[in-house]
């Protein structure tokens, strides 16, 4: 039995991200940014009501300034107190999972979405998708790429501009590219 394109990503195998399905899903996510962002900053209430629409899990106090954007919002899930910056863009082709009390800097991107490095594969559209999982207590600061597959520890400080593409232990501050420890926290 063939396995649909969906099926393919949600195994963690290759697929067609053109795919009809996989589209749709990406429509969705980007309708429901839209309307997050359209949303005065000045009605919370509001602004948490259309995160928990958009997200999987939401936990208390969530803050999502405006320029927020998503590849599909059920796969992201966050702790207590989460707040993501202005134009803060998490691709969650695959799970997404945040702790609490985390703080993501302006323009910072975390992706659980990668292509191929042979452009034969770019040209069929392939993608591959790989879980990114942050701790509790982090701060990410602006700019920072988080790449798929990390796993970001408890206490971690991933200073602006990092890119970080591979794991990073509790209790250290990361910096530089590719990301690298500075220090013990």
């Amino acid at each position: 039995m063939k396995m649909t394109e969906m099926e393919k990503l949600e195994a963690g195998l290759e697929y067609d991200f053109w795919d009809e399905e996989v589209r749709a899903m990406k429509l969705k996510a980007a309708l429901g940014c839209e309307k997050l962002n359209a949303i005065s900053v000045a009605d919370a209430k509001a602004r948490e009501q259309a995160v928990r629409e958009l997200f999987g899990s939401v936990g208390a106090d969530p803050a999502v300034l405006p320029g927020f954007n998503c590849d599909c919002g059920i796969n992201i899930s966050v702790g207590n107190a989460f707040l993501a910056n202005y134009n803060v863009t998490i691709l969650d082709r695959g799970p997404v999972t945040i702790g609490d009390n985390v703080m993501i800097g302006p323009g910072v991107v975390i992706t659980a979405v990668g292509h191929p490095l042979s452009a034969e594969g770019r040209r069929q559209h392939l993608a591959y998708m790989k879980p990114v999982k942050i701790g509790s207590d982090v701060w990410i600061g602006a700019n920072a790429s988080i790449m798929p597959g990390v796993t970001i520890g408890n206490n971690v400080v991933v200073a602006a501009g990092a890119v970080v593409n591979r794991d990073v232990p509790d209790n250290c501050m990361v910096g530089g590219v590719p990301a690298r420890k500075l220090k013990d926290l």
